[in-house]
């Protein structure tokens, strides 16, 4: 259920929509929170491990390069 506000700028009216208001999410049970918090450290491990990876990667290419210019 929306509801219509009207703007009017000099010559030109508008209507603007307002849609439904977000509703905020119950608390989480001990079980669904102890899942999310799971995940969370899951998710966080693997963007870790990502760049860690990459950072190897970029002093591999660092030493090869002086190696190099040497």
């Amino acid at each position: 259920m929306g509801v219509v506000f009207f703007t009017c700028l000099r010559k030109y009216c508008m209507r603007l929509y307002e849609i439904q208001t977000i509703k905020p999410k119950p608390p989480l049970t001990p079980a669904q929170a102890r899942i999310a918090q799971l995940q969370n450290t899951a998710t966080n491990a693997k963007q870790a491990v990502k760049q860690e990876r990459l950072r190897q990667q970029q002093t591999k290419l660092n030493h090869q390069r002086a190696k190099v210019s040497v």
